[in-house]
């Protein structure tokens, strides 16, 4: 894979996405469906779906494309293919907080090497450069060159006061039990992938999640987090969080920087 091509295909279409996504929020009604499993979809999720998934079946035909909002891709298997949420963190959407993201990660052999998540409503812009590198664009996000960027990387944390981001919308006890094992100075909560990326950016440290995650959740940023030098390990195992698992289901997890003393 040439991975320069790629970075930058992927970012245009989550700025494209992205454009639809805010059509749609700053409408003054939108419907909401419930799906399946009772989480809810809206046309901006299914909108934002088209746009990437005609744009990366049209460049990578060959490639594998998993995305939440296709279930029949739900049925495949691949340890190396191209994986979407287009509208991560729709409770935030629909309750317009704005702690929404669009994502494209690109997983190679079971790791996220490559990814992108793009906050609309916040204006902040994510991703792997082609070396692998995590910066954070700035600017007006034009869509056929690149803003000005800056290199991201993770925080040198204090194990005597770190900083803690958790779920806005899935937060629950034995996450706050988790997390009082912990010298916390502060916490911070925050909707969808954007989580990875506070970490990523040395915004917060420490990331536990305690709930069920599918792998389009967490693959762009997880490759964002990587690219800024931290981890995302398995709850109890501490290993590196695999991806392409059969049913695209994730352990409970842990994001965090390098140096925090992880506790069981």
């Amino acid at each position: 894979m040439d991975y320069a091509p790629l970075v930058s295909l992927m970012r245009k279409l989550v700025l494209d996405a992205g454009d639809k996504i805010m059509e749609v929020y700053a409408a003054p009604d939108f419907d909401v469906r419930a799906k399946s499993d009772a989480s809810p979809v809206t046309e901006a999720d299914e909108a934002a779906d088209a746009i990437i998934s005609a744009g990366l079946r049209a460049a990578y035909p060959n490639v594998t494309l998993i995305t939440e909002e296709q279930a029949d891709s739900h049925s495949l298997q691949a340890s190396t293919f191209l994986i979407v949420d287009p509208l991560d963190g729709t409770k935030e959407f629909v309750q317009r907080r704005g702690d929404f993201t669009v994502n494209i990660a690109y997983v190679e052999n079971g790791v996220p090497v490559r990814g992108v998540v793009y906050a609309p409503a916040k204006g902040r812009l994510f991703y792997t450069r082609a070396d692998g590198q995590a910066i954070e664009e700035t600017g007006d996000f034009l869509k056929d060159q690149a803003g000005p960027c800056h290199e991201i990387k993770v925080s040198q944390p204090d194990n005597a006061a770190l900083m803690v981001v958790a779920s806005k919308s899935h937060r629950d006890a034995a996450t706050d039990a988790y997390i009082g094992k912990y010298a916390v100075r502060d916490m911070t909560s925050a909707g969808s992938s954007l989580k990875f990326c506070l970490v990523a950016t040395g915004e917060a440290d420490l990331y536990p999640r305690l709930g069920r995650t599918m792998e389009w959740d967490t693959a762009a940023g997880d490759a964002v987090l990587r690219g800024a030098g931290g981890h995302v390990v398995h709850f109890e195992t501490h290993e590196p969080l695999a991806y392409g698992k059969p049913g695209w289901a994730n352990p409970f997890f842990i994001a965090y920087a390098p140096g925090v003393a992880l506790k069981t």
